[in-house]
């Protein structure tokens, strides 16, 4: 589904980009991680980032979850030969949810999902956040958006614990 044409940075009305596209907020809004065609500055409402424990590993996942009033930056890109197999499969904790009405990014939309941790993965208990891993993700936020940017990511998350150094 197009974006409506009225609302702020909603894209071109009617206009689509050429095939499915993913929403990063985490490791993927770093374009030093993956080569995805079109990456796009965008944000996603009605959605805020979480540090997930789980029972797949003793580190944290980062996350998201729907969030009255609360809008994620992060960007937008395509999926390589409309074929979402291999991003499924670097995303193998997580499913994929169709947030293509909750997107906002100048351009061209296309139908958009976000990859969010699977509930049979949720667990309770103190797990790590690892350092290098929040590294990657600050760095792309001050890449894509600037020192805002990456304040932005700090205010957005939910579920900070203990940051773990591996």
């Amino acid at each position: 589904m197009a974006a409506t044409g009225g609302a702020p940075g909603a894209g071109v009305a009617g206009a689509r980009m050429n095939g499915p596209a993913f929403f990063g907020y985490g490791s993927l809004v770093n374009v030093a991680t993956h080569d995805y065609a079109d990456p796009r500055p965008a944000t996603l409402q009605g959605w805020r980032r979480i540090w997930r424990r789980t029972n797949l590993r003793d580190a944290a996942f980062l996350s998201v979850e729907p969030a009255a009033g609360c809008t994620l930056q992060g960007l937008t890109a395509h999926v390589p030969g409309a074929d979402w197999a291999l991003l499924d499969q670097r995303e193998a904790a997580y499913q994929r949810v169709d947030v293509t009405d909750r997107i906002r990014r100048n351009g061209p939309v296309s139908s958009t999902a976000v990859y969010q941790v699977k509930p049979e993965h949720h667990s309770a208990g103190e797990h790590p956040i690892l350092l290098s891993y929040l590294d990657v993700v600050v760095q792309g936020y001050l890449q894509v958006y600037g020192h805002r940017g990456a304040m932005h990511f700090f205010d957005t998350t939910d579920g900070w614990g203990g940051i773990g150094v591996r």
